[in-house]
C-alpha cells in the first residue's frame, strides 16, 4: 500500500484522546502542519503496547508552527508522526 502523503502535503492531526499509550503528543492533537519527510515503516506503538500485532505503517517528519501548537513564537517544530494520527488538511504546497 503506498504512503497517504508526501512532502508538502497539509496535515492536521486528530483531536482524540485515546485510552492507554499514543505516541502522538497532547499538544500536538488538532495542530495543523506539513509533511517533511517519511521517516520510515513501523508498527503502531499504540497497538504494540497494548499487546496486538501490528503491521508497519508510515511515519512522518512533521513541520508545526511553534505558534500553532503553543499560541506563539515565530520558529517550527518537528514532531515524528505515524500515518494514523493525520489527516488531510487542504493541498499541497
Amino acid at each position: 500500500m503506498p504512503d497517504r502523503f508526501v512532502a508538502g502535503d497539509r496535515v492536521r492531526t486528530r483531536i482524540a484522546d485515546p485510552p492507554g499509550h499514543t505516541r502522538l503528543p497532547r499538544y500536538a492533537r488538532g495542530a495543523r502542519g506539513e509533511i517533511v519527510a517519511t521517516a520510515g515503516h513501523h508498527p503502531l506503538a499504540d497497538e504494540r503496547a497494548r499487546g496486538l500485532g501490528s503491521a508497519p505503517r508510515a511515519v512522518y517528519h512533521v513541520r508545526f508552527p511553534a505558534s500553532e501548537l503553543f499560541g506563539d513564537g515565530e520558529h517550527a517544530v518537528v514532531v515524528e508522526l505515524w500515518e494514523d494520527y493525520l489527516e488531510p488538511d487542504g493541498s499541497r504546497s
